[in-house]
Formats: C-alpha cells, structure tokens, sequence
C-alpha cells in the first residue's frame, strides 16, 4: 500500500453524473481528493476528472467498475489503497431506478434494483471496513423517500431502498465507535433521466411544503455536513426533501 496520502480521500459510487457529480465537486472542494467510480460514464467520468485535476493535481482516480460483480468490489478498494494509501469517505451513490408495476415484475428486475440499491452498497462497505476504521471514517448512503413513502408502481426499487435503509442502521450500531453510517434521502431533486410529466411534476412540488424542487447541491451539501461536519451523528437519515414527506 502506498505511504498515506496528506488528504482525506473519498470513493463515490455512480460519480460520472448527475448527483454523483455534484458530490464530487463538493467533496473536492472541500479538500477531499476522489476516486471516482463509473460503470459505462467514461466520457462523463473523464470529462469531470480532468476538470478536477485542473484545480488540484493528482487528485482524482478513475475506478471503472460493474458493482454487480462482487468479485471486483474488493479489487477496487485495494487500487483506491495502492494509489492513495488510505479511505476516509464512501459515498453509495450509483443506482437504478424505473418502474415495475405489480403484474409485470421479473426476477431480472428484481436482481437489478436489488444489486445496485442493496447487495452492491452493503458488499462494497464491508470491503471498505479495514480502510474506513483506521482512518476513522464515515459512510454515507444514497436513499430515498420512496423507502419510506412508496412511490406507486415501483415496488421492487423502493424495497430496495428501504433495504439500505435498514443497512444504513444496522451498520452504524456495528461499526461504531470506529465508522459512522448515515445515509439522505432525496425528494424532488432531480427528475428521472427519462424525464417526468410535467403535470405530475407540478403535483409532486404543490403537496412540498417549501413549494420547490430541490438541487443536487442540496444533497451534496448534505453529504458533506454527515462525513466532515458531524462527528456525533451516525444511523440517521437525512430527508432532503422540502418537506415533502410531512404531507399527506
């Protein structure tokens, strides 16, 4: 392993775009250096590695990886070790999410939504335990309030999430005092890639009591605050949501 390196150093999982991406920049502006993790992102992973790079030098690693493959999980944390020496942040952040209304599930949607949302955060933090404990570290996972609030017509992701949910907690009691664990949960923050109607949009943001859409950066700032800013804290899930979940 190579000799510790000065920085804190952080490993994201889905880091190429979108929330992803806004982490990153948060983190590295925070002065975390990155390991930035894609499965088919390259460009978009390039594309924001290099602009980091021209802020810090040496500051980033590309970490391409299909988090299906349990195998690799273990590898990528030991080329995190070998370039940087040490882990201080995970950040599960990669994920799928789309529709399988009751009728029409399959169990290849079952195995997917549950891998990336579940399975892959949980085998990747285990692998990552050795690192995070000597640096102290912390964990912080991407949920949603559609774990706790299900959202119709996606049961199997929204299982999932409340699957990570439930590893959000249980590993914070198992890993302290060495390692916090937490985890926020989006509401309106960004719509799905395929987009959303817009009328359905408009539904959403009028029963959210800041009567607004959110923004990644409010998640990042989020994510940043539960690593860096809050050493008492741990097994909490933070609804970045405005408000949302409070109405009916």
């Amino acid at each position: 392993m190579k000799p510790r390196h000065d920085r804190p150093v952080a490993l994201i999982t889905g880091a190429g775009r979108r929330v992803g991406a806004v982490i990153a920049r948060t983190l590295h502006a925070a002065g975390y250096d990155l390991a930035l993790h894609y499965r088919h992102s390259v460009d978009d992973a390039r594309v924001l590695a290099d602009e980091l790079e021209q802020q810090r030098s040496g500051s980033t690693l590309l970490l391409q990886a299909e988090l299906a493959e349990l195998s690799t999980l273990p590898v990528m944390i030991d080329q995190l070790l070998a370039h940087y020496g040490r882990l201080d942040a995970l950040v599960n952040n990669a994920s799928a999410f789309y529709p399988t209304p009751l009728g029409t599930a399959t169990v290849q949607q079952w195995n997917e939504l549950f891998t990336s949302n579940a399975q892959a955060p949980f085998f990747l933090s285990q692998a990552a335990i050795p690192a995070l404990r000597a640096a102290r570290g912390g964990i912080v996972n991407m949920i949603d309030i559609y774990a706790e609030r299900p959202l119709a017509a996606h049961p199997l992701y929204c299982m999932a999430k409340a699957a990570l949910a439930a590893m959000t907690r249980s590993l914070a009691l198992d890993l302290g005092p060495d390692i916090r664990v937490n985890g926020v949960a989006p509401g309106a923050v960004m719509w799905p890639s395929d987009g959303k109607p817009y009328a359905d949009q408009q539904v959403m943001l009028a029963r959210t009591p800041l009567q607004r859409a959110g923004t990644p950066d409010d998640v990042a700032s989020a994510v940043l605050w539960l690593l860096r800013d809050a050493p008492f804290v741990t097994g909490q899930i933070i609804r970045i949501d405005g408000g949302r979940t409070l109405s009916v």
